[in-house]
């Protein structure tokens, strides 16, 4: 049977979707709250905004899972990881995960009007979270680590500690999620409006890090707000430079 194209579409959330939040959970990458809100947080992904904003959704989280399997035996000797093994829970997931959905939400809101604005500002979150994840798997292999308020050594894990190897995994994570969506949501027709989300992840990576060493040191920001905020920050800042420019 061939199904319509709205039914496709819906199949395609659904599996994708599935298919994703059964893999983490068997590997160990996910808590069993952690992958019921990654579905949940699927499913709304690809209903509100796209099969293709799912897709890069799937791409940014097969990329974080493999920055976290990066030297996990390491990362676990030093105290490192997340959870015990590396895994996510449902507080890590929707930190991330929020930015996304705001975005989706608004898209159909506004009834497509702004879907384009709204695409970059999805695509932005994901490169926020792109990059702050893959500086901090990738950036702990780096013992040169500085906080970023003072640039005075602080020892690797430290809220606001960045470092060479970290920021250039940043970079490289930001540039790649954003290519990706962009090729996936409007194929191979670039225009400068591209450079902005690559910005915006690493913007946002900074003002993680910035937020880390202050507001989050002191007690008055979990992590999981840190994440969530400077997603949704990143997100506004590539829309406002995409209508200005």
């Amino acid at each position: 049977m061939i199904f319509p194209e709205p039914w496709m579409d819906i199949v395609c959330v659904i599996c994708l979707t599935i298919i994703l939040s059964f893999i983490a959970y068997k590997f160990n990458l996910l808590t069993k709250d952690g992958t019921f809100a990654a579905a949940i947080t699927g499913l709304i992904i690809g209903f509100f905004g796209s099969v293709t904003w799912l897709f890069l959704l799937v791409i940014f989280a097969t990329m974080g899972f493999v920055a976290t399997l990066m030297g996990l035996n390491r990362k676990k000797k030093e105290g490192l990881q997340e959870g015990t093994h590396g895994e996510r829970t449902a507080k890590n997931v929707i930190g991330v995960a929020l930015p996304c959905i705001l975005f989706a939400l608004l898209n159909v809101m506004t009834i497509d009007r702004y879907h384009d604005l709204m695409t970059i500002g999805y695509i932005s979150t994901i490169a926020v979270a792109a990059a702050d994840t893959a500086a901090s798997e990738i950036g702990t292999m780096d013992k040169r680590v500085y906080l970023i308020t003072t640039f005075k050594r602080v020892n690797a894990g430290v809220d606001g500690g960045i470092s060479l190897l970290g920021t250039v995994a940043c970079i490289l994570a930001s540039i790649f999620v954003t290519m990706v969506g962009w090729i996936a949501i409007y194929g191979f027709e670039y225009d400068l409006d591209i450079i902005w989300p690559m910005l915006a992840g690493f913007i946002g990576c900074m003002l993680d890090s910035l937020f880390g060493a202050t507001i989050e040191s002191k007690g008055h920001m979990s992590k999981y707000m840190n994440n969530c905020s400077t997603g949704i920050i990143g997100g506004l800042i590539a829309i406002l430079l995409t209508v200005l420019v």
